[in-house]
């Protein structure tokens, strides 16, 4: 018999149960939404409080340059190399992983231990596909959606992110994902969604629905108003284009 490839290890990827023990046993905060949502900056200020540990994803991509700063093993990421991420495989380290454009994404068992360890929320922004995921271990896990206010105020920070010099191949595909993400919030009860105006003012609400796992439903129902608004306007921009 042929031994399997990375990818195929990943495809046929299974937990085991003691870490689906260990996720129903540790509050997990999900960070979700579009790009220019705020997540980093909510995600820097939730960190300062110390309530909160940072899942760093294992990946066995390299480095890449960021801003001018090549990437840190352990702080962007945990790198590792094949036959690393095949061992950790084999012993069942990982929550979920995921093989993309020829790598290997992965949440390690040791990074929630870390965090139910020092009794702290385990916290990470994610890609709705990977809510799905901790939701199928457990739906107590929070999903916190992130939404800018209108469509004007996030082409903005999106213009103020990328500059004004932007790829109409990328726009397009970050404004598809954008509606994707979308219609995951609108059709589904995974997630409590968050209009992020005022960063202050995002971090009490998220804060307090991190601790208590309540939320102003008043809010959150007008939250929804306004992604169904931001819904249409990228529909809007898409026909544009």
């Amino acid at each position: 018999m042929m031994p399997k490839t990375l990818a195929e290890m990943v495809q046929q990827y299974k937990p085991s149960s003691s870490t689906t023990q260990l996720i129903t046993q540790t509050p997990i905060l999900l960070l979700v939404g579009p790009t220019g949502a705020g997540k980093d900056a909510l995600k820097d200020k939730l960190l300062t409080t110390g309530e909160y540990h940072h899942i760093i994803s294992h990946t066995t991509r390299p480095p890449r340059i960021n801003h001018g700063i090549l990437e840190q093993d352990g702080l962007e990421y945990h790198f590792i190399d094949p036959a690393k991420a095949e061992q950790m495989l084999e012993a069942q380290a990982f929550v979920e992983a995921k093989f993309y454009s020829g790598n290997l994404y992965g949440t390690s068992v040791s990074e929630i231990q870390m965090a139910h360890d020092e009794h702290k929320i385990a916290m990470t922004d994610v890609e709705v596909q990977g809510v799905a995921e901790y939701k199928a271990f457990d739906q107590n896990v929070m999903a916190a959606f992130l939404l800018p206010p209108d469509f004007e105020t996030w082409q903005g920070r999106l213009q103020r992110r990328y500059g004004d010099v932007v790829d109409a191949v990328d726009a397009k595909r970050r404004m598809e994902t954008a509606l994707y993400e979308l219609n995951q919030l609108l059709t589904s009860d995974y997630y409590t969604a968050f209009v992020n105006d005022d960063l202050e003012q995002t971090f009490k609400a998220v804060q307090t629905y991190a601790q208590t796992q309540k939320f102003d439903v008043d809010q959150e129902q007008a939250a929804r108003r306004d992604a169904e608004a931001l819904r249409h306007e990228i529909k809007q921009y898409l026909t544009e284009i």
